[in-house]
């Protein structure tokens, strides 16, 4: 089978690590350099990327796409993906809400086929191996699944429901993310009365908790302007549920206290948590 040519839409911190893995097994690996950052292309050219100029040559080009954007923008991207009537396989990759990935399975089709995707982990860089989980039709997720063989990202099939990989990823980061915010909140509240050294000894008592390696909440912070914006598609899973969504909205906007923080490599504890003190 000759290798697919693929697109990926946009080259994040993520999305460059998970195209990089991609290029593997890939003729090559596509990304639409109008309108990205220096950050973007940077990190493009450092994966090794093949840039292009407009996104109707990607789409074009591409046999494959992989939408891995933040959570606001994912559905403007599939507009703008159906607009130029891409039928290739579409791999909806974002922290969304499963409603939000069926309707954009339903703007795509039928010129596309839509594999809902979500990754669980840290970008593939160093040694980390973060899984793509799938659902969707079998031949489409077997294309991914043959995409990332021998490369840091595992994947793994959940079926083929639209929505199911979506949901996966967004009940582990209604933890995972719900849990550093608290964690923020608690050293927070404890420093305020001068035991928060205390506080880190009782729970290092216990295994695995985040209360023990509050170094947790700075990297928290540099992240809370993805993050916020995932628990609210988090939320509005848990709603569509028929479940309270308002912990996850409150952590949310705990994390908008953060925004200012974006990326920043450099924050501290101290940092962090003198921001979120301030509204």
């Amino acid at each position: 089978m000759d290798k697919p040519t693929v697109g990926i839409l946009h080259p994040g911190s993520m999305g460059a690590a998970v195209a990089a893995c991609a290029a593997t097994n890939a003729a090559a690996v596509l990304w639409c350099e109008t309108g990205r950052s220096t950050a973007s292309a940077a990190r493009a050219n450092r994966f090794g990327l093949t840039p292009v100029v407009e996104l109707a040559e990607l789409l074009d080009r591409s046999d494959i796409v992989i939408s891995l954007c933040p959570p606001a923008a994912a559905e403007d991207l599939a507009r703008d993906v159906a607009a130029h009537r891409f039928a290739g396989v579409y791999v909806e990759a974002n922290a969304i809400n499963p409603v939000r990935t069926q309707r954009i399975a339903a703007l795509l089709a039928p010129d596309a086929t839509v594999v809902d995707g979500g990754v669980v982990g840290s970008p593939p860089v160093g040694r980390k191996t973060p899984t793509l989980y799938l659902s969707g039709l079998a031949d489409a997720t077997a294309r991914i699944v043959a995409l990332f063989a021998d490369t840091s990202v595992q994947t793994s099939v959940l079926g083929t429901e639209v929505g199911k990989a979506s949901a996966l990823k967004l009940a582990y980061a209604s933890f995972q993310k719900t849990s550093r915010v608290l964690v923020a909140l608690a050293v927070g509240m404890a420093r305020e009365h001068g035991v928060d050294q205390e506080l880190i000894e009782v729970a290092s008592r216990r295994t695995d908790s985040y209360l023990s390696e509050p170094e947790y909440v700075a990297k928290t912070a540099a992240r809370a302007w993805r993050w916020g914006p995932e628990l609210e598609e988090a939320a509005d899973a848990l709603a569509a549920a028929g479940l309270p969504p308002e912990m996850l909205r409150a952590a949310a906007s705990t994390l908008a206290r953060w925004n200012d923080a974006k990326d920043n490599g450099e924050l501290t504890l101290t940092d962090a948590l003198d921001r979120l003190v301030q509204p």
